[in-house]
């Protein structure tokens, strides 16, 4: 028993030995605090922002610049950047086109977008109804795109009945009869 104590110690010791001796050679990795003082001034210094020069007060702002919502010269016509004048001289200048009158509230708009949509029908694809038109089924809640006076709007197919279907467009609702094409 006294031999198994002495090789228990032994053990223990030849274990804590080398942790001790290896602790005790250990340097530490930081510099003194009067080299480190050093790089700290230097990232300070860098770290510094300096304030930005005075720009002239007449200098247009390049995010909001003079006339820009006016057409580019290049994209107008010819005829729109000369136009005669009463004594027969050309005016350079803007020729005020007549624009389309588009639709005013959006319940004009979803009626006159619902009228260019025809669908070919309807079928049930497991288990739900879909509006086909253009060849292709659409489902409840699908969103697609339609033009009006080269300007796109976003419409929402609501409901499928089995003769009709319902449109929304931005809270607007308007109720379509789907009239098979022969």
């Amino acid at each position: 028993m006294k031999i198994q104590v002495v090789l228990a110690a032994f053990a223990a010791v030849s274990v804590a030995a080398p942790m001790v001796l290896a602790a005790a050679r250990v340097t530490s990795d930081l510099v003194p605090p009067q080299k480190r003082q050093v790089v700290l001034d230097l990232a300070e210094n860098l770290a510094r922002r300096k304030a930005p020069a005075p720009v002239a007060a007449d200098l247009p702002s390049p995010f909001n610049p003079v006339d820009f919502d006016k057409p580019d010269p290049s994209e107008l016509p010819p005829a729109q950047t000369q136009r005669p004048t009463q004594t027969g001289a050309p005016t350079t200048g803007p020729v005020v086109a007549a624009q389309p009158v588009g639709p005013a509230t959006d319940r004009e708009t979803l009626e006159t977008l619902a009228a260019q949509i025809t669908p070919s029908g309807v079928i049930q694809l497991r288990g739900s109804p879909r509006l086909i038109f253009a060849g292709k089924p659409f489902e409840i809640g699908t969103r697609f795109t339609a033009s009006y006076n080269n300007q796109d709007y976003e419409l929402e197919l609501v409901a499928i009945d089995r003769t009709t279907f319902t449109l929304r467009y931005r809270g607007e609702e308007i109720i379509r009869p789907i009239k098979p094409v022969r």
